[in-house]
């Protein structure tokens, strides 16, 4: 039988040899029989293994068939031989472990019990069972199989729910773990439970009741029909919740918007459920509410503007300067979160239904009939509410208020900012100035509840009345004296010497000095004081006239030099000027090149001049009637003066500080560049000055006083 199968098989390798050589084109010829014997080697070595597995199919069968046949034959011997039957044993005796005997009967009954106590259950199944026992991590459940289940506890919402013996209803997930234990949870029980009855609401969109449980991350946890459910923080109301802590316990209505089953994850809001209430109400709302009528409402939300109010399914602004007729920092002073309240409605938008609230108007108008509540006159006490940089304001009442300008402060202080004589809270007393009802505004004044000083002050300080009085400021043009506290009166410079022209108050007087001044003049409507120093003795321009006229001879000592000329001294009385041009030297452009401070120069006076208090004096003058000897002699004496300065010109300024005179720098007080105002002035000006009213000088007291 083997041959065969090896004959056979080696034909029907041969024939497909030959046919696959057949079939090869004449230009692969080469290639073909490169093929052909490759394709006849592996047909070689498939052949062997083909004959192989024929060979051992072979013998298995011969194999298979010949055990068939003994055993065809042992059976048919077994059928000729008699048939014996088996004995019959009556009772059967078991005896167990600890030595107790059963019989057949008590065995099957045994067997029967422990069979119903076995159920037959499966993974992923809700089974009963009941509670045998609680421990600190674990609730122990009997669920009718070979061993006990445990549930973590935190799936209970309360231990003190949780009683042995009671039934409960559990979710399989896995007949044993590692240690051979059910693993049992309650949470996905329930879940699997109202699965069915979540989704119909989930696609119906009908409501529920939820309970809030606890607060998590990102919102709350709420039981909905036994199950766990994420409450996010952003559908928990229509605004943000300040504290979630407050909602706990609390049962509110809830929309199912997301669900998944095979993650057990619940997802609810209720803000859709506000939101509709909101436009069911809101649309109710618009259509009855009316302006100025009175609704309540809730206080939303407070912010530095206003306060937002809760109309019921609308929200109404209440503007800061609708809550109070009088004067409020914060709306929280008036309002706190979650209060009700009794509105006004002032004004409605239709297009944008926004509406605004008034709180004010709910109480009468103040500022009704205030002429007779507060008549000009009348004295009055209120409380400090504010301080400003111009004044203060007082509050008589609630929604008034009034205004004490900083001028209204004081007859006589000047008073740099109210905060100096009153602070917040302050209790004043004050008179009504003014009132005007339409702009809402009283005018208050404190200094009015004392006598005005300046009423008196002819009386007090007449002119010519000489008094003495300390230097408290000096300025540009004049020192203010200080009479009496509050009361000050100005000397100008041109009332402090009689010969000298004074640059500078510093020249003659410091500050904090004490000095003797006259009355000159008391303005009462600009409520100024013109005090004289020079006024203190006779004015000598009489004497100095007679002494001094055109023409007259007389020594000068050089007390300052300018390019335009000298300021000579005469006998120490009278000051005079010396023009460059009359200073004797022909074409001198620079007096400070040839003459310095202190020397003394023959002089001449050609021009004198009363009313202005001007002398004009001249060295040409004085040497035109004399010899040409004696002007050659005063001309030689000033040519090495003028060299030297010429080289002083071209030393450096430090060295000119330090080779300075000291006596020249103590008496220069002002800048040798300050002509004063006699040489520099024209004749016109110089009496314009001179002549000046004495309002004029008041104002620029005045000027400074308000700089100060």
């Amino acid at each position: 039988m083997i041959k065969e199968v090896l004959l056979r098989t080696m034909a029907e390798a041969k024939k497909t040899t030959t046919t696959v050589a057949a079939k090869t084109s004449k230009r692969k010829a080469l290639v073909g029989k490169k093929s052909q014997k490759t394709k006849v080697k592996l047909t070689k070595k498939e052949t062997v293994v083909e004959v192989k597995t024929a060979v051992e199919s072979a013998v298995a069968e011969q194999v298979v068939t010949n055990r068939h046949k003994r055993m065809a034959e042992k059976a048919k011997e077994r059928a000729a031989m008699p048939r014996v039957e088996a004995p019959v044993i009556s009772k059967v005796r078991i005896t167990d472990v600890s030595g107790v005997v059963y019989d057949e009967d008590e065995y099957n009954a045994m067997v029967e019990m422990y069979d119903a106590t076995i159920r037959d259950i499966r993974e992923g199944e809700i089974v009963s069972g009941t509670i045998l026992g609680v421990n600190r991590d674990d609730v122990i459940v009997d669920v009718g199989f070979k061993s006990e289940g445990i549930i973590p506890i935190q799936e209970f919402s309360g231990v003190d729910e949780i009683k042995v013996g009671d039934p409960i209803e559990v979710f399989l997930e896995q007949i044993e773990d590692s240690h051979g234990q059910l693993i049992l949870s309650k949470q996905k029980a329930d879940f699997m439970r109202v699965w069915d009855q979540i989704r119909e609401f989930h696609d119906s969109g009908e409501k529920v009741e939820g309970n809030v449980v606890r607060r998590i991350k990102g919102g709350l946890v709420v039981d909905v029909m036994g199950v766990d459910a994420f409450l996010p923080g952003s559908q928990v109301a229509l605004r943000q919740v300040p504290d979630f802590d407050a909602l706990i316990n609390q049962t509110m209505e809830l929309k199912i918007i997301k669900i998944n089953k095979a993650r057990r994850n619940i997802v609810v809001s209720r803000r859709m459920v506000l939101e509709a209430e909101r436009e069911s109400m809101r649309d109710e709302l618009l259509s009855d509410i009316a302006v100025e009528q009175v609704r309540k409402g809730i206080v939303k939300n407070i912010t530095d503007f206003g306060v937002f109010i809760d109309l019921g399914g609308v929200d109404g602004l209440l503007h800061i300067t609708d809550m109070s007729w009088g004067r409020i920092r914060h709306p929280s002073e008036m309002v706190t979160l979650g209060e009700e309240i009794d509105i006004k409605i002032l004004d409605i938008d239709e297009k944008t239904s926004r509406i605004s609230l008034g709180l004010k108007q709910m109480t009468p108008y103040p500022w009704e009939n205030i002429e007779t509540k507060y008549p000009i006159g009348d004295k009055i006490v209120g409380r400090v509410v504010s301080i400003t940089d111009y004044g203060s304001f007082i509050e008589l009442e609630k929604g008034i208020e009034g205004l004490i300008h900083i001028s209204e402060m004081s007859w006589t202080q000047h008073i740099k900012h109210p905060s100096k004589i009153m602070s917040v809270n302050d209790n004043v007393e004050a008179v009504v100035l003014s009132v005007d009802k339409e702009n809402e505004k009283i005018s208050l004044g404190i200094k009015q509840m004392e006598p005005d000083p300046w009423q008196t002050i002819d009386a007090k300080y007449p002119i010519d009345k000489i008094i003495s009085g300390k230097v408290r400021n000096l300025t540009a043009f004049g020192a203010f004296v200080e009479l009496e506290e509050g009361i000050d009166g100005l000397v100008h410079i041109s009332d402090m010497s009689w010969t000298k022209r004074i640059q500078h108050p510093s020249e003659v007087m410091k500050k904090n000095d004490t000095v003797e001044v006259k009355i000159i003049k008391v303005d009462h409507d600009n409520r100024r004081i013109s005090l004289g120093l020079k006024q203190l003795s006779e004015d000598p321009w009489a004497e100095i006239a007679e002494k001094y006229a055109t023409g007259t001879e007389c020594l000068g000592t050089i007390t300052k030099v300018m390019d335009r000329g000298v300021v000579v001294d005469l006998d120490g009385t009278v000051e005079g000027f010396v023009p460059t041009p009359q200073l004797g030297k022909k074409d001198l452009s620079d007096a400070t090149t040839v003459f310095t401070a202190g020397e003394q120069i023959p002089l001449s006076v050609i021009e004198f001049d009363r009313k202005q208090h001007k002398v004009v004096l001249s060295v040409e003058a004085y040497y035109k009637n004399r010899e040409q000897s004696e002007l050659d002699e005063f001309l030689a004496k000033h040519e090495g003066n003028e060299s030297s300065n010429a080289m002083a010109d071209a030393m450096p300024d430090a060295l000119k500080e330090a080779a300075a005179p000291a006596e020249e720098n103590d008496t220069q007080e002002i800048p040798t560049e300050q002509a004063p105002v006699v040489e520099e002035t024209p004749a016109e000006e110089t009496a314009a000055v001179e002549e000046a009213p004495e309002a004029d000088k008041a104002d620029d007291a005045n000027d400074t006083e308000k700089s100060e």
